[in-house]
């Protein structure tokens, strides 16, 4: 009798103890070995999953992008952090769809680029203000999101917000969001609480009365921005 293959059998218990190790030791020596016996095969294998599964390996270079995706995965590999309560398999694996995704977006972007330069190129003045709007505009979001990190950090040590351990998981997993926003495909309400979920382990019905408080505390920081 043939046994059937788990799907996750790449990335099993044994990998999600080896990235905490990681994640917790200091030996240069230890890290090397645990990644290059357990962790690198099991990324190399997720990063191809997530690609075939939601069939990235149509975008242009894609063996190029996994092997950029694969290295990116390394260098944030030390931000893992089991205490937020998502599984190392889920938290990478959501990761690695943003990254592609994000990917994506921009190939598409770039090619709407070229195609839209052709109905300017000729007009020097709009493209003088062009340049200068969008310096501004980039500029002033620049500074908000910024102002905002540093919001959301001073909120974690507000002890009239910050009063369970599901506030303070919350807050930080949105810490994490504002400061990966280039790296992170979020849209709309809907994808910031399923990203939440992922992050804290907490249900929906959990998260909303942290974020009615947090929205509170944010309308008062736009509204002092604003003004």
């Amino acid at each position: 009798m043939t046994k059937t293959k788990n799907k996750n059998e790449y990335f099993t218990k044994i990998h999600e103890e080896a990235i905490i190790l990681y994640c917790n030791t200091n030996l240069k020596s230890e890290k090397t070995k645990l990644y290059s016996e357990l962790i690198q095969p099991a990324f190399n294998e997720l990063v191809d999953k997530i690609v075939f599964t939601y069939k990235f390996n149509n975008l242009p270079n894609i063996d190029v992008l996994k092997d950029d995706c694969k290295v990116w995965l390394t260098t944030i590999l030390d931000k893992y952090n089991p205490n937020r309560g998502s599984k190392a398999f889920s938290y990478f694996s959501v990761i690695t769809k943003n990254w592609f995704i994000h990917q994506a977006k921009k190939i598409t972007q770039s090619s709407r680029r070229e195609i839209d330069i052709e109905d300017y190129v000729y007009d020097s003045e709009n493209e003088s203000l062009s340049v200068e709007n969008e310096y501004e505009t980039e500029r002033e979001k620049r500074e908000f999101w910024g102002a905002l990190i540093i919001f959301i950090r001073q909120m974690q040590e507000d002890d009239e917000v910050v009063k369970t351990d599901g506030d303070r998981k919350i807050l930080s997993s949105i810490e994490y969001m504002l400061e990966n926003m280039d790296k992170l495909e979020i849209l709309n309400k809907k994808a910031i609480y399923l990203y939440l979920r992922e992050m804290t382990g907490l249900s929906t019905k959990q998260l909303a009365p942290t974020l009615r408080k947090i929205k509170t505390e944010y309308i008062l920081f736009k509204d002092e921005w604003n003004s």
